[in-house]
């Protein structure tokens, strides 16, 4: 209310000069300019007595008007007006975001996460409740969401119905799993990866509903192990990370009407290397009662570079390896039949 007493104030302030003086439109608001900020640069010209009688009531009312807005506004700065605008404009903004990854802390390993996946092009979310983390991630240019993961309006202000995967790496090993406890409530079929610290943290992580449960201390051991006995291994797996190529897991779906076409067709039947330019690394056959005839070694095995004679089912896994150009024309060809493609939605 105070700003549009303002603006009347001036419109009516140029209106008065236009009809007693005759000015043109620039001049009548000029004059309103220096008379309600008191500059006192002059007359534009010769007032009347009318004109000098409109020029009165500006100066009082600019007197009043222009306190009562200066006031007003601090006083929404106090109050936290401005804030809550900006949380609000912020949130509806996260409500744009699609197939992005929720980090809930940015601790040291919450910093490597975010480095790898920024690295990689990954639209990121932060939830972080300490200011100073919150301060270092929006320093690297990472939008922040302060408030408690373990909460599920949290998960849900974030967008945990519309992201690609949620990664709990809470500092404690309880809000971990609080927060995986929430997530698998609210968003069943979301992927959840979380941190812990012991072998009975990730017993109650996986039970609580996590996908995968990484220690840092059992993955630090075991990329050490690796770079004793296999150096060349693991500089290529690094050498992989910064380049063009990425591994990516295709899902298919369980409904053997989503594989018209190629449901029992072999690798080597449907060419997908040959026109995708992409590797299939390994095939992952999923756990069923009824053994399918189609398939290809037992329910649940890892088939690591498959041949062409391996046959395409529903529910298995795809690991494939490739740019994401190449990755992109392998989801073409494999259309309706994957119900997860990782990246290629983004």
């Amino acid at each position: 209310m105070p700003i549009l007493a303002l603006v009347a104030l001036v419109n009516a302030g140029a209106l008065g000069y236009r009809i007693t003086e005759g000015w043109d439109w620039g001049d009548c608001y000029w004059m309103v300019a220096i008379t309600i900020s008191t500059i006192g640069f002059g007359e534009v010209q010769p007032l009347s007595h009318a004109g000098r009688l409109v020029t009165v009531f500006t100066i009082i009312g600019g007197l009043v008007v222009v306190q009562i807005t200066i006031q007003s506004m601090l006083g929404l700065a106090e109050s936290g007006y401005f804030r809550r605008l900006r949380e609000r404009r912020f949130l509806l903004w996260i409500r744009r975001m699609h197939n992005h990854v929720i980090l809930c802390g940015y601790g040291r390993i919450g910093q490597e996460i975010a480095e790898q996946l920024t690295r990689e092009g990954v639209p990121l979310l932060v939830i972080e409740m300490d200011a100073d983390r919150r301060e270092a991630a929006e320093e690297r240019g990472l939008p922040v969401l302060m408030a408690d993961a373990t909460l599920d309006e949290t998960l849900v202000d974030a967008g945990i119905h519309r992201c690609r995967s949620l990664v709990a790496a809470l500092t404690s090993n309880a809000a971990n799993l609080y927060v995986v406890l929430s997530a698998r409530g609210i968003a069943p079929h979301c992927r959840l990866i979380a941190r812990s610290d012991s072998e009975e943290a990730e017993r109650k992580l996986r039970l609580a509903g996590a996908n995968q449960v990484v220690s840092p201390y059992v993955a630090g051991g075991r990329t050490m192990a690796a770079t004793a006995l296999r150096p060349l291994a693991v500089s290529f797996m690094e050498l992989l990370s910064g380049s063009d190529c990425e591994v990516e897991e295709f899902q298919l779906s369980s409904d053997p009407a989503d594989l018209e076409g190629i449901n029992g067709a072999s690798l080597a039947d449907l060419q997908l290397g040959r026109r995708s330019g992409a590797m299939v690394l390994a095939v992952r056959n999923p756990v069923e009662r009824i053994p399918n005839p189609w398939r290809e070694g037992d329910a649940g095995e890892l088939i690591a570079n498959p041949g062409g004679h391996v046959r395409l089912a529903p529910g298995q896994l795809l690991v494939v390896l490739g740019s994401k150009e190449q990755l992109r024309r392998f989801a073409e060809l494999l259309g309706r039949a994957v119900v997860d493609m990782g990246s290629m939605t983004s």
